[in-house]
């Protein structure tokens, strides 16, 4: 059985998440949308070349069942150029504020290593969540921005940075090496006011091969800490080296193992193709629903 009547008591944690006014209900997964506003992302680098072509993609994700949109304008993929905090501000604020005017009820999630940035994007257009790849490693100041900013706060685990991060990773335990890293930061956290964390372990972010395909079967054993998880692993490395492909061609391929990811426990599957991922979370909940 792939879901057994024992483990849903064990699946019960934190199931939503403030977002200023409002709650993100989290019981049943949900799907966040990848918008790339760059020119070097590694799928999508380049394709929301004008607001308009943005709008349009965004609004065919909330017709497909997306619930967040997550909003990047620095490339994290290994080896990927550090863009200015100013740069990054010119691609990033018009693009979330234009989202925030045509869909002002879709959640926004930034991805931004950069504590300034949320404050300044926050000030202008209001509640977003805020998704940090480097877990607060990249900018001092993160941690506490967030607990005065009070808005939900994504942790991801990341050995090194974007540009060294896939030099040789290597783990003594990879599980017990992301738990006590998560252990740590999610203390921090908690003693600086941030109630509304969720944990993302980093799919492709200082792991090899191995190290993720162990992620993603052991992905339940971050139920521990009774947060919800996200799991990033969209068109990943991991995926299309797998299979010997390249990354137009795994759609597939990340369908699949976004469907393990919900079975080990993911709470949002962060994604570059929306309807096929609400399908997963569809069939995801048919099954479930069957426990007796």
């Amino acid at each position: 059985m792939l879901i057994t009547q024992s483990a849903g008591k064990f699946l019960k944690r934190k199931s939503s998440v403030q977002l200023g006014e409002n709650q993100i209900d989290l019981s049943i997964p949900v799907v966040m949308g990848i918008v790339n506003i760059t020119p070097d992302s590694f799928y999508d680098g380049g394709k929301m070349e004008d607001e308009a072509t943005m709008l349009k993609a965004v609004e065919t994700m909330i017709e497909d069942g997306v619930t967040i949109v997550d909003v990047g304008a620095v490339s994290t993929r290994p080896g990927a150029e550090n863009i200015s905090t100013k740069v990054e501000l010119a691609r990033l604020l018009p693009a979330v504020e234009a989202i925030r005017k045509n869909f002002p009820d879709i959640p926004i999630s930034i991805d931004t290593f950069r504590s300034w940035v949320a404050v300044r994007v926050i000030d202008e257009v209001g509640p977003i969540i805020i998704n940090d790849i480097s877990g607060g490693t990249l900018d001092s100041q993160m941690f506490e921005t967030v607990g005065k900013l009070q808005m939900p706060y994504i942790l991801s685990h990341i050995q090194g940075t974007p540009q060294t991060m896939q030099d040789e990773p290597y783990y003594d335990d990879l599980i017990k090496d992301i738990s006590t890293y998560f252990a740590d930061k999610v203390k921090r956290l908690t003693k600086l006011g941030v109630t509304d964390v969720i944990l993302d372990p980093g799919f492709g972010f200082g792991k090899n091969l191995d190290h993720n395909y162990e992620l993603l079967n052991r992905l339940d054993s971050f139920k521990v800490f009774q947060l919800p998880v996200m799991a990033g692993l969209s068109r990943k490395s991991m995926i299309w080296q797998a299979l010997d492909i390249e990354a137009k061609d795994a759609l597939n391929g990340t369908s699949i193992a976004n469907t393990m990811a919900l079975l080990g426990g993911a709470d949002i599957l962060r994604v570059h193709d929306v309807k096929e991922a609400v399908e997963a979370v569809k069939i995801f909940c048919e099954i479930k629903a069957s426990i007796k």
